[in-house]
């Protein structure tokens, strides 16, 4: 098997003194309905060895389990339209910043707790701090995905949820493929992310992050959504 890493990306990177590849796995454009752990093994189980950790994005996990949502199909309350306007617009992409976005966050997290974390982070903001919002909102509206035009159709016009039981995906992932190999659900941009779900012991998990933290999945048209981390 040739390995090649995405665009722009490196294959290998060094860990406290330890050199891994990241071997990203190309697939199809999954919709939602289909067997997540029937697209993963078709496409992971030639490559994978034992010793190997797979990560698979959180978002084809979520688009499987229905929880992708075109932008036409959401109709945004007033006060999602309203929150939305004081959302802090960065590089890192949407975000909460439009009414569709929070109209969303509103459903998942409950209005309650988007209104305290947003007035937490009315205060804050004047004496310099950043990020209340999220970390009293929680993942659920961190990991919300609005639209970008990177993104592989439909899903460029589409918000996209975080996943829901993510370690039980990662264990009948590990289950099905039958090798000694964990598995993780990541959530990993260009700027960071975060482990949702792992069959991997705190410490690998942890060490994960650090592996992946330059995306090497990409954010665009690569269209690989898997990826194997393994010792160079």
């Amino acid at each position: 098997m040739v390995v090649e890493a995405n665009e722009g990306k490196r294959l290998e990177v060094e860990v406290d003194g330890v050199r891994y590849q990241r071997i990203p796995i190309k697939t199809h454009v999954v919709m939602a309905g289909e067997d997540i752990v029937e697209v993963v093994t078709k496409y992971a189980a030639p490559v994978v060895r034992d010793g190997d950790a797979l990560f698979v994005t959180e978002k084809i996990v979520a688009i499987s389990q229905g929880r992708s949502y075109p932008l036409d199909e959401i109709r945004p309350r007033k006060l999602a339209v309203f929150l939305s306007k004081y959302v802090t617009k960065t590089s890192h992409g949407i975000g909460l910043g439009i009414p569709e976005t929070m109209e969303m966050a509103l459903r998942e997290c409950g209005t309650p707790r988007i209104l305290f974390a947003a007035a937490v982070a009315a205060v804050t903001k004047l004496i310099g701090r950043r990020g209340d919002f999220y970390r009293i909102a929680g993942s659920k509206a961190r990991g919300i995905d609005g639209p970008t035009s990177g993104t592989i159709p439909p899903y460029n016009s589409q918000v996209v949820l975080v996943p829901e039981r993510p370690n039980e995906v990662a264990r009948d992932l590990k289950r099905a493929l039958g090798v000694a190999v964990d598995v993780l659900i990541v959530d990993i941009n260009d700027f960071g992310g975060n482990i949702l779900g792992s069959t991997a012991d705190k410490a690998t998990t942890q060490r994960m992050v650090r592996i992946l933290a330059d995306n090497p999945l990409g954010q665009g048209h690569q269209s690989t959504p898997l990826g194997v981390v393994r010792k160079a």
